[in-house]
């Protein structure tokens, strides 16, 4: 028996065979061609399929994890129509009169490494996504392109590393955890195991003598057992056994009020991407949404979306949840969220650059287009306004005036709307939380982000897998923030939420409630679980 620490990622227990995920290659051979032109063309065809592929992989992903964490597919398909890359690529055959394989994977490694260097996590973290694209060109061109990810019976995955292709591919009912020696707790891969709700652990450093080797994955502890015996195979059987019993429990909520031993209620809401989400928030016994990231429109097109496109996706969600209230976040682009055709332009610091309401205020035609479309949306169903990112009241009241601007156009042209639209902030950074008295004066409700303001107040850089062990969500900083918030949102009048990933914590339900919260909006597979935590304080 061998045990190994680690860092859990992904919740749960299991137990199983290991298969180790080998992806080292043969060196990609040199080999001098004649006919460049021809050889170009080979590069074009296979990298046409390697789209083909991740068309199907995004289709896959919409499935099992959901269009948001999808999304990745669709970027490295843009990645491999990369202009400065295409250029790269026929440079060398060119200039060098060599093979197709060789000059792709001398670009990835050249364009990996240029990612890797630079100092902003966004972009660092693309270092990865030019790498797997290129590998998988590659292995089409050298013919080699079979599914290494091909399983006979149910394992647990170890590897160096895990792009989200190679995630993605493995068969979801022959997967039973992922173990990595590299990644995050923010990486794509990452997110991806957590969304389908694996155990998973990063940080362990493996051998290859354990391939077929019994073994047990707890992502709780973040432990990876080799060879247990059977006291610990016993434990392991009776945490899992807990767990399938813990989620069949859960589903006996579904139907019942959110209400404290004490009698508050709680508005326990669901965070959504897209209309696609409501069936998810709807079978999870959301009460409402709590976070409509409208972004999703805009970061899945190639311009900006019409009113009409946004105006149906508002009215859909609307009137898909019955009445239920539907809080829509006006567009949150920027920092690692970033749209090419708004020319946002480079910045050293994009996650306290020019992003979210920054935009909105400096570009009102892209504002008004979006309120034009909620505010028509508002006619068919319980919508509410939420502006992200703000730091002052100023910011507020120019929220208002365009509000106010907005509705009078609407009203002129005979557009039905409703009057009385909540209007709402997200506090997520620290000036909008020492303010909040004088913010909540001016709207009907605050909804707490708490991984910006986590960020921002412990001044760390959420992307950062370097500071994964400091980076403390439960901080007393950031616990008196919200605390602050909450008794200060009430002293003006305002309802206050919380929809960052702290509001599905468990651990911290208890202390939000003693705090005064009055509605927490989470991933709809979190709504049962946080329920729970509700009636038993």
């Amino acid at each position: 028996m061998q045990q190994f620490t680690g860092k859990g990622i992904g919740k749960g227990v299991a137990i199983g065979k290991i298969k180790i995920f080998d992806k080292s290659e043969e060196k990609v051979r040199r080999v001098s061609v004649e006919d460049t032109a021809a050889e170009f063309a080979r590069f074009e065809e296979a990298k046409a399929k390697a789209i083909e592929q991740l068309g199907v992989l995004y289709e896959k992903a919409c499935v099992e994890v959901g269009e948001e964490n999808a999304a990745i597919f669709e970027v490295h398909q843009m990645m491999l129509d990369d202009d400065d890359y295409l250029d790269s690529i026929k440079n060398i055959i060119e200039e060098q009169k060599v093979n197709a394989e060789y000059a792709v994977a001398t670009t990835g490694d050249n364009f990996s490494e240029m990612f890797a260097n630079m100092e902003d996590e966004y972009f660092k973290a693309r270092s990865a996504d030019v790498k797997d694209i290129s590998e998988r060109v590659v292995r089409i061109l050298s013919g080699s392109d079979g599914d290494s990810s091909s399983m006979d019976e149910p394992v647990i995955i170890v590897a160096q590393d895990l792009a989200p292709s190679e995630t993605v591919q493995f068969d979801k009912s022959k997967l039973l955890a992922f173990v990595t020696h590299l990644g995050s707790s923010n990486s794509h891969t990452a997110i991806l195991a957590r969304m389908m709700n694996l155990p998973a652990i990063i940080g362990i450093e493996f051998d290859k003598a354990w391939d077929g080797k019994k073994a047990i994955v707890d992502g709780y502890k973040g432990t990876l057992t080799i060879d247990p015996d059977d006291e610990q195979l016993k434990e392991a059987l009776l945490i899992r056994e807990k767990d399938k019993e813990k989620a069949k429990l859960l589903r006996t909520l579904k139907g019942k009020p959110s209400v404290t031993k004490s009698g508050k209620k709680i508005k326990l809401y669901a965070n959504i991407k897209g209309v696609n989400d409501t069936a998810s928030a709807l079978d999870n016994d959301a009460e409402g949404v709590g976070l409509f990231r409208s972004e999703f429109l805009y970061l899945e097109g190639d311009d900006f979306p019409s009113e009409e496109t946004q105006f149906s996706a508002y009215k859909t969600v609307a009137e898909n949840m019955g009445g239920k209230q539907v809080v829509i976040r006006t567009l949150d682009l920027g920092a690692d969220k970033q749209v090419s055709y708004f020319d946002l332009g480079q910045e050293d610091n994009p996650a306290m650059g020019y992003r979210a309401i920054r935009i909105c205020l400096t570009r009102p035609e892209i504002f008004k287009t979006q309120l034009r479309a909620i505010y028509r949306a508002s006619a068919f169903g319980n919508v509410a306004i939420m502006f992200p990112m703000i730091i002052s009241l100023d910011e507020v009241l120019q929220c208002k005036k365009i509000v106010e601007e907005v509705k009078a156009e609407l009203k002129a042209e005979g557009i039905p709307f409703k009057e009385d639209v909540e209007l709402g902030i997200m506090i997520e950074t620290p000036a909008a939380a020492v303010i909040s008295e004088t913010l909540a004066h001016e709207v009907d409700f605050f909804s707490i982000g708490t991984n910006d303001l986590t960020q921002y107040t412990l001044a760390i850089d959420r992307q950062n897998a370097k500071l994964d062990n400091i980076n403390d969500s439960h901080h007393p900083a950031v616990l008196e923030l919200i605390r602050m918030t909450i008794e200060n949102g009430h002293k003006g009048g305002a309802w206050v939420g919380i929809c960052g990933e702290l509001a599905a914590d468990t651990t911290l339900t208890k202390t939000f409630i003693e705090y005064g919260v009055d509605e927490l909006s989470v991933s709809p597979g979190f709504v049962l679980s946080v329920r729970n935590e509700i009636i038993n304080n």
